[in-house]
């Protein structure tokens, strides 16, 4: 039986909220980082609001957020986090969130492996049916991660959001489990 939570370059752990509010914290100093992940203006965080704002997410359903932090296998760095988020039990239905944090991770293959370990874990671990997500238009790497993923484009919602004196389409994607199953057997890989 091999490590659900194990890629080909990254590994998802689950850190103590002290660790994630300092790198959250640090990360949130990036304001290209923070556009990229949020529709909220680009501000900081102090690492004390982070880690409440972290336990009061926790708490909120502890059953309906699975969080991990991205840690590379090579050098077992800490480089980025991603989620699912707002299950739907009765439907098998969630939301994945991810952000590479670290600059110098970027490009380099980590968030789309970290997305295929998530995938793996939520339609084998969790059973789920669906994983959605948002991304904005003005991302065109992270939309040609999830398409490699898998993800198809089901809708968008147009001139949602301003930046840099434009305005941006918000991109809706999803996969299904059995469009996921698909593209595991056509590169060979287990389910």
């Amino acid at each position: 039986m091999k490590d659900i939570l194990t890629g080909k370059l990254v590994r998802l752990v689950v850190e103590d909220t002290e660790n994630i509010a300092k790198l959250f914290t640090r990360w949130s100093r990036d304001s290209e980082y923070m556009r990229l992940l949020d529709t909220s203006p680009a501000r900081s965080f102090s690492e004390k609001a982070t880690k409440e704002w972290l336990e009061k997410e926790q708490e909120k359903d502890p059953l309906g957020l699975y969080m991990f932090m991205i840690r590379t296998l090579e050098d077992n760095k800490l480089i980025g986090e991603i989620d699912l988020d707002g299950i739907h039990w009765s439907h098998g239905d969630a939301w994945v969130g991810i952000g590479i944090g670290e600059r110098d991770c970027w490009d380099k293959g980590y968030g789309s492996d970290a997305i295929n370990i998530l995938l793996r874990y939520a339609f084998t671990e969790l059973n789920l049916h669906r994983v959605t997500l948002t991304v904005f238009e003005y991302n065109p790497r992270a939309i040609r991660a999830y398409e490699k993923a898998g993800f198809q484009l089901e809708g968008r919602a147009r001139q949602f959001i301003h930046r840099d004196g434009k305005r941006w389409d918000l991109i809706f994607m999803g996969i299904l489990r059995e469009e996921w199953e698909e593209s595991e057997i056509s590169r060979g890989h287990e389910i």
